[in-house]
């Protein structure tokens, strides 16, 4: 939270210059240049760099699509080979940045979900002169873990937003319903809605990857507390199993949840769901490419180092999601 005011006015000048320098990239046509030639779609003719970029994704989550469609279309500008690997075991997620290192890779992009299992290896790369940056999750560990920079959402600060948003629409007794148990991202955001909603606030533990599992569970716990009149799901595949939770146990509560993808704002259009929190995925994987790139061709640091990049959080509500509705098509919202 300090860190979001000491760093706003830099934040900004940041993100409006990576924002214009999305929109060049997007003339490219998503095509990577593999001599680094000059051409009129304006792509770097700096030598080829290989950059790892290594997620905690769960199979079949929507979200890091985006996440990847980013740092594809940094890549694609920038005359950078992408190797995409993920794995939501820290541990497997930590031997995969090691991979990357053993493959002398000129940069790292990595998510520190589980930080103190990314500690070892971001040393490793740092020893091996390869430079590391974070994004999505661990903001409050990337300097301590040596990382150069971060792009992402402070999830606490997010979460209290949210939790004054809730009071606004008057509800009273919250669920937040976090898919993975341990990862620092999902428990900051739940951490904030407490903070923020002056409302009664339970935790709710599912598996995300089973989401027959979800559903089942969130119903009976529906169906078991009938006071319940507000469900805070952190990712859109969850929160649109807990709209069928809602109808299966005949409850009156509202779903409004963090995160976007395409049938997610449908169903804000529709009104099944009442607002979602956008981090913005796509720009955080094309910040976190690019800023390599920067980083190896002229040396810049985004944050002085010492700041992290915010990318949200932005609210969509129905009001302004047609707005958004187009880019989500696109596949990058």
């Amino acid at each position: 939270m300090r860190r979001h005011h000491r760093s706003a006015a830099l934040t900004t000048a940041v993100l409006v210059g990576a924002l214009l320098a999305a929109g060049c990239s997007s003339g490219s046509g998503g095509k990577r240049s593999e001599t680094g030639g000059t051409d009129a779609a304006g792509k770097a003719t700096t030598p080829r760099m290989t950059v790892a970029m290594v997620t905690h994704a769960a199979p079949g989550d929507t979200f890091w699509d985006l996440i990847r469609k980013g740092a594809q279309a940094a890549a694609a500008k920038d005359n950078i080979k992408l190797v995409y690997s993920s794995d939501p075991v820290a541990g497997n997620q930590a031997n995969l940045v090691q991979n990357a290192i053993d493959q002398k890779v000129d940069g790292i992009a990595l998510t520190a979900a589980k930080p103190d299992a990314m500690k070892a290896v971001v040393a490793k790369a740092k020893a091996a002169g390869i430079p590391v940056v974070g994004f999505n999750s661990g903001l409050d560990n990337w300097k301590e873990l040596g990382m150069l920079e971060y792009f992402g959402q402070d999830e606490n600060i997010a979460g209290q937003a949210f939790g004054e948003r809730l009071n606004q629409q008057g509800a009273k007794h919250a669920v937040c319903v976090i898919q993975e148990q341990g990862q620092v991202a999902l428990e900051a955001r739940c951490a904030g809605l407490k903070k923020g909603f002056k409302g009664t606030t339970e935790n709710v533990y599912v598996n995300g990857t089973d989401m027959p599992s979800v559903k089942s569970t969130l119903t009976a716990k529906l169906q078991k507390d009938s006071s319940i009149d507000q469900v805070v799901t952190l990712g859109a595949p969850i929160a649109l199993t807990a709209v069928q939770s809602v109808k299966d146990a005949g409850s009156k509560a509202k779903v409004a949840t963090f995160d976007l993808n395409k049938d997610l704002v449908g169903a804000i259009q529709g009104g099944d769901i009442q607002f979602a929190v956008d981090q913005q995925p796509y720009l955080q994987g094309y910040l976190a490419v690019d800023a390599l790139w920067l980083y190896k061709t002229n040396g810049n640091v985004s944050g002085g180092g010492t700041a992290p990049v915010l990318t949200g959080p932005a609210f969509v509500t129905k009001d302004n999601v047609d707005s958004v509705a187009e880019f989500a098509k696109k596949g990058t919202r």
